[in-house]
């Protein structure tokens, strides 16, 4: 399947290429013209020229700039160019069930037990292998509900990799024993979502799941001496995730926006409250429909304490929200907290700004926000089109109530977090946190995680890794309040882990994503990172060693 859509998008790009051919004719004889319509204007104005001598000083002349700029372009260019090209593998379940079952199908129209349209979804196969804008625009919706742009899955970047050169691990089959360790997570996920992260030790509901989750043969979240424990339950898989507080500092601290402070405190829903639990409703948001209700929130703003609070606020933030508040209270430590390669740290007379300071890294962590977004659409269109945690909800439910057979691993359907579910809400549904239920985009890998996986390795390339966070803080059980932190230092490095696995995570908890598009998101999201330092690399004229920075392996490069 992968190596279909290649092929398919090689052609594409030859059409591109032969009208980008007539582009560039274009383009030249205009510039033909400005430079026609120049001379004429200097021969004009050759007098007041001959009076005006130029005032531009420097090593080089604007000629050897010129010729510099674009040799470190082409150079940066090649170098992308010359990378071995990856493969694209993906799992085989598109092939491997013909009602489409194991793929992202909502919005589509679909039948009683929730299968989709074959006919809409060839439609929209045949639009994805052919790249044709007209044939995006004949794929049959059920309802009011709009696919989130399909097309960017063909878009591409002039700074850092190419998004369709960079590749990522097979997510789990429909019918393994994998799949069905995630599935279980989102469940007790959605079943813990009120239970305050500052009473996971002694939370009766947070043991249970713990010890259910540590029976699964092929659970790939952390551990401790082989268990799941509620130290570790629904954490992430870097370092620095198992240390302190659930929730990164970032995630908390004040934010200091210019001459204002933000306190974290964020609208909450209420709790308890819950959506997409009855069949009728499900099926009708399936088939691309708007929600019945819509979200009732706490009077009172809390900082996050439980999970659904973390998943409200990756459901309202906008793309690199994040990662700019993250940035803001780095910055706000001042040049302590800056990665000692920073050229000017030990400056007598320049401190950075349009490089090296300030103002570049808040654009560095804006522009790899969006080239993240472009390596994740490729992968969730053109490659994967992995089916979203509550279509798979309704793939259990159907099969617990008799309608169906499908091949859904046993270990999910023995797991304890089914009955409860099933005893609180009459379904066999995964309940969901917000009433419209996930975007209507594939699932793997989250968005959230490549966005954060990019901005929090920017964010290590600029800043000191080992600076110890000052004051940490903790949200209160009720997260009216924060109080201090007073256990094991917390650095940078740890923190910022911390952050992407809270933004990546944080939406498993609220039921639209599974535990490896998170984790293997954030990977993608810091390779385009890499990518994009490595081009700038050669840019600055100051005495610069190098970006230092640590993986969210544990390992240590320089780029």
């Amino acid at each position: 399947m992968a190596n279909k859509f290649i092929e398919s998008y090689a052609s594409i790009t030859e059409n591109n290429n032969l009208s980008e051919n007539n582009h560039f004719q274009n383009n030249q004889k205009e510039k033909s013209l400005i430079r026609d319509n120049i001379v004429l204007k200097k021969d004009e104005s050759s007098n007041n020229l001959k009076l005006n001598a130029s005032c531009e000083i420097g090593p080089l002349t604007p000629l050897q700039q010129s010729e510099k700029a674009y040799k470190i372009r082409k150079d940066a260019a090649n170098f992308q160019k010359d990378l071995p090209l990856p493969s694209h593998p993906c799992n085989g379940d598109s092939a491997l069930y013909p009602k489409k079952i194991a793929n992202f199908s909502k919005s589509f129209p679909h039948n009683e037990l929730g299968e989709v349209n074959i006919a809409a979804y060839n439609i929209w196969i045949k639009a994805l292998t052919t790249g044709n804008p007209e044939i995006f625009e004949e794929i049959p919706l059920g309802g009011v509900r709009k696919l989130v742009n399909p097309q960017a899955s063909y878009a591409f970047d002039l700074e850092g990799p190419n998004s369709h050169h960079l590749t990522m691990p097979i997510p789990p089959n429909f019918s393994s024993a994998w799949m069905a360790s995630e599935m279980a997570e989102d469940y007790w996920r959605a079943l813990t979502r009120d239970v305050p992260f500052a009473q996971y030790d002694t939370n009766i509901l947070i043991r249970e799941a713990a010890n259910d989750l540590s029976s699964f043969s092929d659970y790939h979240g952390p551990k401790e001496n082989g268990k799941v424990t509620p130290q570790t339950l629904f954490r992430g898989n870097t370092p620095g995730d198992l240390i302190g507080p659930y929730i990164s500092q970032f995630l908390c601290k004040d934010i200091p926006y210019g001459s204002k402070i933000i306190k974290q405190q964020y609208p909450s829903p209420l709790s308890g409250k819950d959506y997409m639990t009855s069949y009728d409703e499900w099926l009708r948001i399936q088939n691309g429909c708007a929600p019945n209700s819509s979200a009732v929130f706490d009077p009172k703003p809390r900082y996050i304490r439980n999970g659904r609070d973390l998943g409200e606020w990756v459901h309202q933030d906008f793309t690199y929200q994040s990662i700019l508040n993250a940035c803001l209270i780095l910055l706000s430590f001042g040049k302590k907290a800056l990665c000692p390669q920073n050229p000017y740290l030990c400056s007598k007379t320049q401190v950075g700004f349009i490089t090296f300071g300030a103002a570049y890294i808040l654009d560095f962590i804006a522009k790899s926000a969006r080239i993240a977004l472009e390596a994740a659409w490729f992968q969730k269109f053109l490659v994967h089109r992995r089916l979203r945690p509550e279509e798979f909800g309704g793939r259990v439910h159907n099969n617990l109530i008799g309608s169906t057979s499908y091949p859904i691993n046993s270990e999910l359907l023995s797991s304890k977090a089914i009955p409860k579910v099933f005893d609180k809400y009459g379904t066999y549904l995964l309940p969901m946190a917000y009433p419209e239920g996930c975007p209507i985009h594939t699932s793997y890998p989250a968005g959230h995680a490549c966005i954060a996986g990019a901005g929090i390795t920017m964010l290590k390339a600029f800043f000191d890794e080992d600076f110890i966070i000052p004051s940490p803080v903790v949200a209160s059980a009720d997260g009216l309040s924060l109080l201090p932190y007073t256990d094991k230092p917390l650095t940078t490095r740890g923190e910022l882990n911390k952050l992407g696995s809270n933004l990546s995570l944080g939406r498993d908890t609220a039921g639209v994503h599974y535990r490896s598009d998170g984790i293997e998101g954030l990977k993608l999201g810091e390779a385009v990172a890499i990518g994009i330092l490595h081009d700038f690399k050669r840019t600055y004229n100051e005495n610069f060693k190098g970006f230092c920075l640590t993986k969210l392996d544990g390992t240590t490069i320089i780029i």
